[in-house]
C-alpha cells in the first residue's frame, strides 16, 4: 500500500486570490468526501492524507504551485522521525554518527539536512511524526531499540552530547560580534588551537580585520575556524 504525503507551502498558499482551484477539482472532493479543504484556523488549504489517491490534480492546477504529493513505500511510512506539522515537511530515517569517522549529507535545500544536523546534535527532539503530542525521551528509545542510534540518543538525554554547528548564514556573524577575526576565535577557543586554524584554513591575511570587512569567503572560512575551537564532541 502506498503512502501519500502532501506538503503545503503555507508561504504559497493564496486562498484570497485564487480560485480554490485544488478544491474543486479534487476528484475526491466530488465524491463526496473532503479531502481538501480551507483550513478554518489558518485560512489554508488542508489536505488529508488518509483519504488523497495521489492523482495530482491538486498540484497541477494550483496557481502558485503551492502543494507537492509524493508517493512512498509503505516502509518509509513506519520510519518517520520527525514532522513539524499537518501537511509540512517531514524527515525520514536519520544517518548514524560514528566517534572518529565524517558523514556528507548531500541534497538541495529542503531536503532535511539541517533538521538532521539538529536532532543529532540535541538542538531538536525528534517527534516521530507524532507533532500533535510529541513522545518522551522513553518512546523515542523505544523506537531506535536494537540500533546504533539508541546509544546516541540516550547520550542526548543524558546530556552527554557537546555540539558545535557551523552557521548556515555567516553573514550574521557581523550582525552579533563587533571586533576582529582574532578576537572572536579567542573568545571561544576551548582547545588552545585558535593560531593553528588561522594557518590552516588560510586566514592570516584577514583575521586581525574587523568581521564586518571580511568576504563572504572569509566569513566562511572563519565561521569553520569558530566550529572547530569549540571543545565538542
Amino acid at each position: 500500500m502506498t503512502h501519500r504525503v502532501a506538503v503545503l507551502d503555507k508561504e504559497l498558499c493564496q486562498p484570497k486570490k485564487c480560485g480554490l482551484e485544488c478544491i474543486k477539482y479534487c476528484p475526491v472532493n466530488k465524491s463526496g468526501a473532503d479531502c481538501i479543504v480551507l483550513n478554518e484556523e489558518t485560512k489554508k488549504a488542508q489536505i488529508d492524507e488518509d483519504i488523497c489517491n495521489g492523482c495530482g490534480i491538486c498540484v497541477k492546477v494550483c496557481p502558485f504551485e503551492a502543494i507537492t504529493i509524493v508517493n512512498l513505500a509503505t516502509e518509509l511510512a513506519t520510519d518517520k522521525i520527525h514532522q513539524y506539522g499537518q501537511n509540512s515537511f517531514r524527515l525520514y530515517k536519520l544517518p548514524t554518527p560514528k566517534k572518529g569517522e565524517v558523514i556528507g549529507l548531500l541534497g538541495r535545500n529542503g531536503m532535511g539536512k539541517s533538521t538532521a544536523i539538529n536532532i543529532l546534535s540535541g538542538n531538536l527532539k525528534p517527534n516521530l511524526g507524532k507533532f500533535d503530542e510529541p513522545p518522551e525521551w522513553d518512546e523515542i528509545l523505544k523506537f531506535y531499540s536494537g540500533t546504533e542510534l539508541k546509544s546516541h540518543f540516550e547520550k542526548i538525554k543524558d546530556g552527554q552530547i557537546s555540539a558545535s554547528i557551523k552557521p548556515q548564514q555567516v553573514y550574521n556573524i557581523a550582525k552579533v560580534f563587533d571586533g576582529t577575526g582574532k578576537e572572536l576565535l579567542e573568545k571561544y577557543d576551548e582547545r588552545g588551537i585558535t593560531n593553528q586554524l588561522i594557518k590552516t584554513l588560510d586566514l592570516e591575511n584577514s583575521v586581525d580585520q574587523n568581521v564586518k570587512e571580511l568576504s563572504g569567503g572569509e566569513l566562511q572560512r572563519l565561521a569553520v575556524a569558530v566550529t572547530s575551537v569549540k571543545d565538542a564532541d
